[in-house]
């Protein structure tokens, strides 16, 4: 998949397209479903099947104390978004110019001039222009006008698990409630893919170490959603290996002095030096809360059933040593 970071970078030559318009937060199951349906239009009439996204939620500029986490960085995205099968992906800089472009100058800028536009496929809730004063019938007359045919996909819905909850539209805001509340494997449903971070790994307390069971400590600089307080079943992926860990978010409150939020991956079965490298982490099940115990040897106790379990949903041979710690 072709990267482009501007309208500069998008070849004069690149002949027509179908065209999908997003913030693709996440590259959820809604969508994928428009991407899917893009792909297949592109392919059948010979385009180039592109996505146009942006490089911040636009309430970052307009609105930042209103702007919700991102669950993915810019990098993340465009990972995921090369997974689809594009053949590019066009990430506009969201600036106080681009957010003054009026829905007429958005659609000869970048749909006609620079993209080519034949098809324009996008959500029920899409809207452009300068306040968003652009909307699917206002998008159908300038296509009608400027050649090409606006396609409205239909809304993915999904229902919870939680007893009592109603189907929903697949959403970026319906992943963060649900990541919020440690509701991983619902999230990655609705993600189509777990739901991940990445980050670098820098030198911790080692407490894990003196136990003899050493920990992974993510920098704070991290990217994507981190999800709510707990202890987790997770894959961690580096140089290429992935490998079953256990993952624990919080501040581990059965010893003092732990700074709110760490992130901590202890690797099952495989010793790695991994300091200064950049991991991810792959939130496959929640399996308990940040608890206070007693004593460490409480805390080993507890780790040891986390273990046994995490290794159940991994796939992962019975443990060959007592516990793991956080």
């Amino acid at each position: 998949m072709q990267l482009y970071t501007g309208l500069g970078d998008v070849p004069a030559d690149l002949g027509g397209s179908a065209v999908a318009i997003g913030k693709f937060d996440g590259v959820h199951a809604g969508h994928r479903r428009v991407i899917t349906n893009l792909i297949d239009i592109a392919r059948e009439r010979s385009l180039s099947a592109i996505a146009v996204t942006f490089d911040r939620h636009p309430l970052a500029l307009l609105n930042p104390a209103a702007c919700p986490a991102p669950l993915v960085s810019n990098g993340q995205k465009v990972d995921l978004l090369a997974a689809t099968g594009l053949d590019a992906t066009l990430m506009l800089t969201f600036d106080r110019a681009l957010s003054e472009l009026s829905p007429e100058a958005f659609v000869q800028d970048i749909l006609v001039d620079a993209l080519h536009a034949r098809v324009v496929l996008v959500g029920s809730d899409f809207r452009f222009g300068a306040k968003g004063a652009g909307n699917i019938e206002r998008l159908t007359e300038l296509g009608a006008a400027a050649g090409f045919e606006v396609r409205l996909v239909d809304d993915v819905s999904a229902t919870p698990v939680a007893e009592g909850e109603q189907p929903r539209r697949a959403s970026s805001t319906w992943i963060r409630e649900l990541l919020s509340k440690g509701r991983v494997e619902e999230a990655a449903t609705l993600l189509g893919h777990e739901p991940s971070i990445r980050s670098l790994v820098v030198p911790g307390a080692q407490r894990g170490r003196e136990l003899g069971y050493p920990t992974a400590n993510l920098s704070p600089e991290i990217e994507g959603f981190v999800p709510a307080d707990g202890v987790y079943a997770c894959w961690l992926s580096v140089d290429g290996l992935k490998l079953g860990a256990a993952v624990s978010v919080g501040n581990n409150p059965t010893f003092e002095g732990v700074p709110d939020r760490q992130v901590e991956a202890h690797v099952l079965d495989k010793k790695i030096d991994l300091y200064g490298k950049t991991v991810e982490l792959a939130f496959v099940e929640y399996i308990r809360p940040m608890n206070k115990f007693n004593s460490a040897d409480e805390l080993v106790t507890q780790m040891t059933r986390d273990e046994r379990r995490i290794r159940e949903i991994l796939g992962y041979p019975p443990m060959i040593k007592p516990a793991f710690s956080l």
